[in-house]
């Protein structure tokens, strides 16, 4: 197999541990006496960790992609497995809840540290074995295992806790990530010699890198904010009750999921269309999305709004990771990397205090932002083609 497709093996493996809490954590966190803010602020915490590390784990992969990889994926294993003991001894009473919540939050924080290292340095990775001609359709392929892992992930979360207890899945990580570090450190390649010592700093604020951040800022920040309250949209929206509500969003979220798997992993990879070409079409399609989710009042336009935004996610997404990589040289791929997931962790923070606090204002609100956003970044790509040659 190349390496692009064992690093797809890798990323897939991280991203379906971390998916597989997606169903579990607010249920576990109910059961183990904490509130939903404190639930809530596991989430922030990983996310802040990340938006603070990424650029230092990929400036740190220019020495070597291997080591940071396996040591992100190592240190994500090990997070999760106290994080299980923890909440472990806190079902058993060894732990008062305010204690047993400052253990948990350290163990997100912990996971989020070290689980900065793994997306910025695969990017990296991707760079390194990819020509400039085939950039593209690389990164495609990451986000293609990025939104398989999240498909299936919730999915066998479910199941191993209806089975064995809400904490069997996060057991079930911790192995899976140790499994994962064995398979980097016994099959995947080294790309990049170890030993060369990285080629100064990136900026953020540096010409070629900061109007692409910026968009990949927003991408992320309206793709959470409406992945945080598009099952409240549902409910309100269709006047359903709770299972019904998870049905029915649970089928639009499939759906969703199908269609940016495709793109990124069949349609963008078999055109080759450049970055140019995959932020014209998808800003466009993500607006149509947004707005058709604004106004919808049932459930077959609900989920085509669903799936178009999606869509329109899956083109721009690696549009945007693709432009980074091909806007500066070979030696400042970790550093351009870590930005990248440095901007796309800011944009998970704030989306969800974002996203619904505007739904309490009015229930449109969230998707209005998505369309406002992305219409502002089609208005000035024109304005980013003269900056970044693409």
């Amino acid at each position: 197999m190349p390496p692009i497709g064992l690093l797809f093996l890798t990323l897939f493996n991280s991203i379906l541990g971390l998916s597989i809490l997606f169903p579990i954590l607010g249920p576990l966190g109910r059961e183990l006496g904490l509130t939903e803010v404190q639930v809530g602020l596991f989430s922030t915490g990983y996310a802040l960790m990340q938006f603070l590390l990424s650029p230092l784990w990929g400036r740190l992969s220019e020495r070597g992609r291997k080591p940071i990889l396996l040591l992100g994926i190592l240190g994500f294993g090990i997070s999760f497995l106290l994080f299980g003991l923890f909440a472990l001894l806190g079902q058993k009473g060894f732990f008062s809840p305010g204690l047993l919540f400052l253990l948990l939050l350290l163990t997100r924080l912990l996971g989020g540290a070290f689980s900065s290292a793994t997306l910025p340095t695969a990017q990296a990775y991707v760079a390194d074995v990819t020509g400039r001609e085939n950039r593209t359709a690389g990164m495609a392929l990451l986000g293609a295992a990025f939104g398989l892992a999240v498909i299936l992930g919730p999915a066998l979360g479910a199941g191993l806790a209806a089975v064995f207890g809400l904490l069997a899945p996060v057991f079930f990580a911790s192995g899976l990530a140790l499994f994962n570090a064995l398979f980097v450190a016994l099959v995947l390649p080294e790309s990049r010699p170890q030993g060369e010592a990285p080629k100064g700093r990136l900026s953020p604020w540096d010409g070629r890198v900061f109007p692409l951040l910026l968009l990949g800022f927003a991408l992320s920040l309206s793709s959470v904010a409406l992945e945080q309250t598009i099952a409240f949209y549902f409910q309100d929206r269709l006047g359903l009750g709770g299972v019904e509500t998870a049905r029915k969003v649970g089928m639009a979220l499939v759906l969703y999921g199908l269609v940016a798997v495709f793109i990124q992993g069949v349609l963008v990879r078999k055109l080759a269309w450049p970055p140019r070409t995959l932020l014209l079409l998808g800003l466009p399609v993500g607006i149509l999305g947004f707005s058709l989710l604004a106004v919808a009042h049932t459930f077959p336009l609900l989920a085509l709004g669903l799936a178009l935004q999606g869509a329109g996610a899956a083109l721009a997404g690696p549009g945007v990771t693709a432009a980074l990589s091909l806007a500066v040289g070979e030696g400042e791929q970790g550093l351009v990397a870590g930005l990248n997931s440095a901007a796309q962790a800011l944009g998970r923070m704030l989306g969800p205090i974002l996203g619904t606090g505007l739904y309490r204002t009015a229930p449109e609100a969230p998707y209005l932002l998505g369309a406002g956003l992305l219409g502002l970044s089609l208005l000035l790509l024109p304005a980013l083609f003269r900056r970044v040659k693409l």
